[in-house]
């Protein structure tokens, strides 16, 4: 066994030696599934072929696939394979499980439909966390898939870009923290879809058992505990969603609702708030069009992006007043509810047989 040399600690945390033992993985990567199809095949064969200069494993939880998704995992001898009854899912709770069953250092935190754009995605993880103990933490960027919306591509670029000067974060003005939500916004940022966490900080401060941002959660939790946060730019993954109308509505309800009930935060407070951040988002767009050809190539997606960030904003006014509306119209709009109630209509149909 070696013990790993101490570095400075952050204010206000104590922060352990790490006992290593070198027989042993230094990162599992932790992957959640549930019918992964396709996407999910690419998504293990990167990740089997990771270029390392230490030993990793491979942990999938899979929560009832009825697709090939298992078959996937059992025809890669490096893939630990553990399965969970649907019921039992939770995003922070299966991700607890997982960081558990890890025998790791670190535990990198992927989707099964997050695609590593090469073979030094992991070791890019590593390098940004493993230098300062305090860094409890690392979260990296995404990139679209080749035939995402162009604004779906645009808007993943900017938002990624916006942390290039955010790349090692720590709560150094609580005063500010406590007064202004879009520096705390900045500090709390992270997503599991491709992160990579320190485990021992792990074991004092779990991911929270929500429906809903449990990331972002425990990222909020490790910051006001003192520990750094970092984002590794050239750790990439491919991982983007093409909504339509309705399914943007719905996604952006789910995040405004949560965002209310976890934060406190209003995404969007008002009509007037909804009406000019449609104009301003639109003009971003058609000016990105416009500088991008897209009116000739792709007119009809740029006819519908006004659509898509109207829907987007109701989305987020619905969703801050998610508490106020008939439950029945609240489960209809969040996406993250049918989602569940169409997991539970089909254990219903299961122990009828």
């Amino acid at each position: 066994m070696e013990v790993r040399a101490t570095h400075p600690q952050p204010r206000g945390v104590q922060v352990r030696q790490e006992k290593v033992d070198t027989n042993t993985p230094k990162v599992t990567v932790l992957i959640p599934t549930k019918n992964g199809g396709a996407i999910f095949e690419k998504v293990l064969e990167r990740v089997v072929a990771q270029k390392t200069q230490w030993p990793f494993e491979i942990l999938v939880i899979d929560s009832g696939s009825n697709d090939n998704t298992v078959e996937t995992c059992r025809r890669y001898p490096e893939v630990r394979l553990h399965t969970i009854p649907p019921k039992e899912f939770g995003h922070g709770k299966t991700r607890n499980l997982g960081v558990s069953m890890a025998r790791s250092e670190f535990v990198a935190l992927i989707t099964q439909d997050a695609l590593p754009v090469n073979e030094h995605w992991l070791e890019a993880m590593v390098a940004a966390i493993e230098p300062d103990p305090a860094i409890a933490g690392v979260f990296g960027r995404h990139i679209a898939h080749p035939d995402a919306n162009p604004f779906t591509t645009h808007e993943l670029e900017l938002h990624f870009a916006g942390f290039d000067a955010w790349q090692l974060v720590q709560m150094d003005d609580p005063e500010r923290y406590a007064r202004d939500q879009g520096y705390r916004q900045v500090l709390h940022f992270f997503s599991d879809n491709n992160a990579l966490i320190r485990r021992s900080v792990w074991e004092t401060l779990p991911y929270p058992d929500v429906d809903f941002a449990e990331d972002q959660i425990w990222a909020q939790k490790i910051i006001e505990a003192g520990y750094k946060k970092a984002y590794a730019r050239d750790a990439v993954v491919v991982h983007s969603h093409n909504y339509d109308l309705f399914e943007r509505l719905q996604r952006s309800f789910d995040e405004a609702y949560a965002f209310r009930s976890l934060f406190g935060y209003v995404l969007c407070p008002s009509p007037w708030t909804l009406v000019r951040s449609w104009l301003a988002l639109t003009r971003r767009d058609l000016a990105y069009a416009r500088r991008s050809g897209l009116f000739g190539a792709q007119t009809m997606t740029v006819l519908l992006a006004p659509l898509d960030n109207f829907m987007r904003l109701a989305g987020h006014y619905l969703g801050a007043r998610g508490d106020r509306l008939p439950k029945g119209l609240r489960q209809r709009l969040s996406r993250d509810k049918q989602l569940m109630l169409g997991l539970r209509a089909a254990r219903g149909k299961a122990a009828s047989r």
